[in-house]
Order: structure tokens, then sequence, then C-alpha cells
């Protein structure tokens, strides 16, 4: 039978985050509940839209343009996401090394198909507004 110690109090930080996040949860809800309004009637019972009456219903179509651009953000920002890591490792290789050029090299092919899709999309329109 294999037993494997554990060490448990390294573990107590984030215990305590989850309790700390459980309590700030519960606390906001009982409070809500405790200090919030309690009239109801038409005009509390409609949905706040930024000051302004809502008019219409909110399942119109929008144009795909806009669902484009949502995920060339998101491309781009995963991309950010996917340099981090490699910036942290690069700079602890030996300046010079073949390793080194590698890593520069993987990361400028990186660099360079994204710019090539940045390209493709603002040529097809995906950047424009009209």
């Amino acid at each position: 039978m294999l037993v494997i110690a554990v060490n448990l109090s390294t573990y107590i930080p984030v215990g305590l985050l989850v309790v700390m996040a459980l309590i700030f949860a519960g606390a906001n809800l009982l409070m809500t509940h405790v200090l919030g309004p309690r009239r109801k009637g038409p005009a509390k019972d409609i949905p706040y839209e930024s000051g302004m009456n809502p008019i219409g219903t909110a399942r119109k179509r929008f144009n795909v343009r806009f669902y484009i651009l949502a995920m060339t953000f998101l491309v781009f920002d995963v991309e950010i996401i996917f340099l981090y890591p490699w910036a942290v490792t690069f700079a602890k290789l030996q300046p010079a090394s073949p390793e080194a050029a590698l890593f520069l090299g993987r990361v400028m092919f990186f660099l360079a198909t994204s710019v090539v899709a940045y390209i493709y999309a603002w040529r097809k329109g995906v950047f424009r507004w009209d």
C-alpha cells in the first residue's frame, strides 16, 4: 500500500481565499435582501437600459462584421497571452545561443503570421463600419 504524505499547510491560503469569496458572496446577497428596495410597480419592473426607456425587441439582427471584429480582437488578445510565457522563457536563455535563436525564430514566425492575418482582415474590409 502506497501512502503519499501531503502537507496540507500549503493549501491554507487557497482555502482562506475560497472562504473569503463565499463570505463576500453571501454578505452581498444578504445585504441586498435586507437593504434593497421593496416597492413593486410597472416602472420598477422594466429592464434598466442606461436611463433610457427600452424600445423594441432585444432580439434584433446585427451585421456579421460586429462578430468578425470581435473574433479578430479575441485572436490578437489570445496572441498576447501566448507571448507572455515565451518572453519569460526567452529572458532566461543565454544570449547568442542556438536555443535563443530558435526561440526568436519561432516567435517571429508567429508574429509574422499574425500580421499577415491582420492585413488580410484589413483588405477584406473587416474594420470598416460603413
